[in-house]
């Protein structure tokens, strides 16, 4: 057991140790790419990959609904469209844990109250911090705030660029895919689906 979670060797800097299975991991990894992991230039790789990994996936560890759970209720009777545009973030593809690279645009049609706007971004990095898909990133974002706030109306589109696709396999760049989901309202009034669509600039 101690040997799984001994000292790590690798990154003597105070920081929290890596497991020595994650590190051993790493390097065979390195090793069958066709490289040394003793080399210089390698020798710390191990324990930097493993980091950045616990903070590509920090969404493992927090509930993105605790984001929605402050409300401000004095707004003045708006019951328009809210909307928040081009959210850059950034997530890993769980076919080939390759990088997803994008924005999303989230708007819902508020009842009695409405949420601050940042946490709409929260939500969404909340989910994008996990190995992902796209279809299922953009399903969760929209569940999430329809079943949090209630809202008349959730639309949530998401185009994004996957390097298992740009940088592997067909290797085509430049290539963009677009998802969307649409509830309530939105899914049900095409005037109101049509006129959040034309905000996104749809």
């Amino acid at each position: 057991m101690s040997s799984l979670v001994g000292p790590d060797e690798d990154d003597p800097t105070g920081k929290p140790p890596v497991p020595e299975a994650v590190r051993a991991a790493v390097r065979t990894l390195i090793e069958w790419a066709g490289d040394d992991p003793g080399r210089e230039g390698l020798r710390d790789t191990p324990s930097r990959v493993a980091r950045a990994w616990k903070e590509y996936c920090l969404g493992y560890g927090e509930d993105p609904a605790f984001h929605l759970s402050r409300v401000f209720q004095e707004v003045g009777g708006y019951d328009e469209i809210v909307l928040l545009k081009d959210i850059p973030f950034q997530s890993h593809c769980e076919h080939h844990m390759a990088p997803i690279i994008g924005v999303a645009h989230i708007a819902y049609l508020p009842t009695d109250f409405v949420v601050g706007i940042s946490k709409l971004a929260r939500v969404l990095h909340g989910f994008a911090r996990r190995l992902q898909v796209q279809e299922r990133l953009t399903a969760e974002v929209a569940q999430c705030i329809w079943d949090h706030l209630k809202p008349q109306g959730v639309a949530v589109v998401i185009e994004a660029s996957h390097a298992c696709m740009t940088a592997r396999g067909v290797r085509t760049p430049g290539v963009r895919m677009t998802t969307s989901r649409m509830m309530g309202a939105f899914r049900d009034d095409q005037k109101s689906r049509e006129e959040v669509l034309k905000l996104m600039g749809y």
